[in-house]
Protein backbone atom coordinates (compact mmCIF):
# COMPACT_ATOMS: atom_id res chain seq x y z
CA UNK A 1 0.00 0.00 0.00
CA UNK A 2 2.79 2.43 0.87
CA UNK A 3 4.56 1.49 -2.34
CA UNK A 4 1.48 2.39 -4.37
CA UNK A 5 1.16 5.70 -2.54
CA UNK A 6 4.79 6.55 -3.36
CA UNK A 7 4.24 5.50 -6.95
CA UNK A 8 1.14 7.67 -7.21
CA UNK A 9 2.96 10.63 -5.61
CA UNK A 10 5.86 10.24 -8.03
CA UNK A 11 3.45 10.13 -10.97
CA UNK A 12 1.57 13.21 -9.75
CA UNK A 13 4.85 15.08 -9.19
CA UNK A 14 6.02 14.16 -12.69
CA UNK A 15 2.68 15.20 -14.17
CA UNK A 16 2.61 18.51 -12.33
CA UNK A 17 6.18 19.27 -13.38
CA UNK A 18 5.73 18.36 -17.03
CA UNK A 19 2.44 20.27 -17.28
CA UNK A 20 4.37 23.48 -16.69
CA UNK A 21 6.49 23.11 -19.84
CA UNK A 22 4.08 24.72 -22.34
CA UNK A 23 3.78 27.91 -20.27
CA UNK A 24 7.52 28.08 -19.58
CA UNK A 25 8.19 27.59 -23.30
CA UNK A 26 5.85 30.49 -24.04
CA UNK A 27 7.60 32.72 -21.48
CA UNK A 28 10.99 31.69 -22.87
CA UNK A 29 9.89 32.51 -26.42
CA UNK A 30 8.66 35.95 -25.34
CA UNK A 31 11.92 36.70 -23.52
CA UNK A 32 13.86 35.39 -26.50
CA UNK A 33 12.05 37.87 -28.73
CA UNK A 34 13.08 40.69 -26.42
CA UNK A 35 16.70 39.54 -26.42
CA UNK A 36 16.73 39.31 -30.22
CA UNK A 37 15.27 42.83 -30.49
CA UNK A 38 17.89 44.24 -28.10
CA UNK A 39 20.79 42.49 -29.81
CA UNK A 40 19.41 43.51 -33.20
CA UNK A 41 19.75 47.16 -32.22
CA UNK A 42 23.39 46.64 -31.21
CA UNK A 43 24.14 44.81 -34.45
CA UNK A 44 22.35 47.42 -36.58
CA UNK A 45 24.20 50.24 -34.79
CA UNK A 46 27.58 48.58 -35.39
CA UNK A 47 26.76 47.85 -39.02
CA UNK A 48 25.60 51.46 -39.54
CA UNK A 49 28.82 52.83 -38.01
CA UNK A 50 30.85 50.50 -40.23
CA UNK A 51 28.87 51.54 -43.32
CA UNK A 52 29.33 55.24 -42.48
CA UNK A 53 33.07 54.60 -42.50
CA UNK A 54 32.75 52.72 -45.80
CA UNK A 55 33.47 49.36 -44.21
CA UNK A 56 31.78 46.00 -44.07
CA UNK A 57 31.20 44.40 -40.69
CA UNK A 58 34.21 42.11 -41.16
CA UNK A 59 36.46 45.00 -42.25
CA UNK A 60 35.38 47.08 -39.27
CA UNK A 61 36.07 44.18 -36.92
CA UNK A 62 39.50 43.62 -38.43
CA UNK A 63 40.37 47.29 -37.80
CA UNK A 64 39.55 46.85 -34.11
CA UNK A 65 43.03 45.86 -33.00
CA UNK A 66 46.22 47.29 -31.65
CA UNK A 67 45.24 47.87 -28.04
CA UNK A 68 43.96 45.57 -25.34
CA UNK A 69 40.67 47.47 -25.29
CA UNK A 70 40.09 47.22 -29.04
CA UNK A 71 41.04 43.54 -29.08
CA UNK A 72 38.60 42.85 -26.24
CA UNK A 73 35.88 44.91 -27.94
CA UNK A 74 36.37 43.00 -31.19
CA UNK A 75 35.97 39.69 -29.34
CA UNK A 76 32.87 41.03 -27.57
CA UNK A 77 31.28 42.15 -30.82
CA UNK A 78 32.12 38.87 -32.53
CA UNK A 79 30.38 36.99 -29.69
CA UNK A 80 27.43 39.40 -29.91
CA UNK A 81 27.03 38.75 -33.64
CA UNK A 82 27.19 34.98 -33.13
CA UNK A 83 24.70 35.08 -30.24
CA UNK A 84 22.36 37.30 -32.24
CA UNK A 85 22.40 34.90 -35.19
CA UNK A 86 21.80 31.87 -32.95
CA UNK A 87 18.99 33.49 -30.95
CA UNK A 88 17.32 34.82 -34.08
CA UNK A 89 17.31 31.32 -35.63
CA UNK A 90 15.95 29.85 -32.38
CA UNK A 91 13.21 32.48 -32.26
CA UNK A 92 12.07 31.75 -35.81
CA UNK A 93 11.79 28.03 -35.06
CA UNK A 94 10.05 28.48 -31.68
CA UNK A 95 7.58 31.08 -32.93
CA UNK A 96 6.49 28.75 -35.73
CA UNK A 97 6.08 25.83 -33.31
CA UNK A 98 3.11 24.84 -31.21
CA UNK A 99 3.53 23.49 -27.67
CA UNK A 100 4.30 19.93 -28.75
CA UNK A 101 6.88 20.98 -31.36
CA UNK A 102 8.44 23.35 -28.81
CA UNK A 103 9.10 20.28 -26.68
CA UNK A 104 10.74 18.70 -29.72
CA UNK A 105 12.85 21.86 -30.16
CA UNK A 106 13.61 22.22 -26.43
CA UNK A 107 17.32 22.16 -27.24
CA UNK A 108 16.82 25.64 -28.72
CA UNK A 109 15.88 26.92 -25.26
CA UNK A 110 19.38 26.87 -23.82
CA UNK A 111 20.43 30.51 -23.62
CA UNK A 112 21.21 31.02 -19.92
CA UNK A 113 20.32 34.72 -19.79
CA UNK A 114 16.98 34.24 -21.52
CA UNK A 115 16.13 31.15 -19.44
CA UNK A 116 17.02 32.95 -16.20
CA UNK A 117 14.79 35.90 -17.14
CA UNK A 118 11.96 33.55 -18.11
CA UNK A 119 12.25 31.67 -14.82
CA UNK A 120 12.25 34.91 -12.83
CA UNK A 121 9.01 36.03 -14.50
CA UNK A 122 7.41 32.57 -14.60
CA UNK A 123 4.46 31.80 -12.35
CA UNK A 124 3.35 28.15 -12.15
CA UNK A 125 -0.27 27.59 -13.07
CA UNK A 126 -2.73 24.78 -13.56
CA UNK A 127 -2.91 24.26 -17.32
CA UNK A 128 -6.38 23.51 -18.57
CA UNK A 129 -5.67 23.35 -22.28
CA UNK A 130 -4.95 20.23 -24.32
CA UNK A 131 -1.19 20.81 -24.33
CA UNK A 132 -1.02 21.17 -20.55
CA UNK A 133 -3.15 18.08 -19.97
CA UNK A 134 -1.06 16.10 -22.48
CA UNK A 135 2.21 17.14 -20.86
CA UNK A 136 0.74 16.34 -17.42
CA UNK A 137 -0.21 12.85 -18.62
CA UNK A 138 3.20 12.25 -20.14
CA UNK A 139 4.89 13.53 -16.99
CA UNK A 140 2.68 11.28 -14.84
CA UNK A 141 3.68 8.25 -16.88
CA UNK A 142 7.34 9.29 -16.82
CA UNK A 143 7.14 9.63 -13.04
CA UNK A 144 5.64 6.15 -12.72
CA UNK A 145 8.30 4.65 -14.97
CA UNK A 146 11.09 6.45 -13.09
CA UNK A 147 9.77 5.20 -9.74
CA UNK A 148 9.39 1.64 -11.07
CA UNK A 149 12.92 1.71 -12.53
CA UNK A 150 14.40 3.08 -9.30
CA UNK A 151 12.58 0.40 -7.32
CA UNK A 152 13.90 -2.36 -9.60
CA UNK A 153 17.45 -1.02 -9.35
CA UNK A 154 17.27 -0.80 -5.56
CA UNK A 155 15.78 -4.31 -5.29
CA UNK A 156 18.29 -5.89 -7.70
CA UNK A 157 20.97 -6.76 -5.10
CA UNK A 158 18.37 -8.57 -3.00
CA UNK A 159 16.90 -10.62 -5.84
CA UNK A 160 17.42 -14.36 -5.55
CA UNK A 161 19.00 -16.09 -8.48
CA UNK A 162 16.98 -18.91 -10.10
CA UNK A 163 19.62 -21.52 -9.11
CA UNK A 164 19.59 -20.56 -5.45
CA UNK A 165 15.81 -20.50 -5.28
CA UNK A 166 15.60 -24.25 -6.04
CA UNK A 167 18.09 -25.35 -3.41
Amino acid sequence: MILRAFMLATGVLGGASASQFPEFAQQYTQRLGGAVDALGKVVADFDASAADAGLSREAALSQMQGTDFLDARRRDMTRTFARYDTLREDLVVLEKSGPFMRAYHAARMTDEDVARAALEAYKPAVPLDMAGVSFAGAGFLAGLVAFWAALKILAWPFRRSPRRAGT
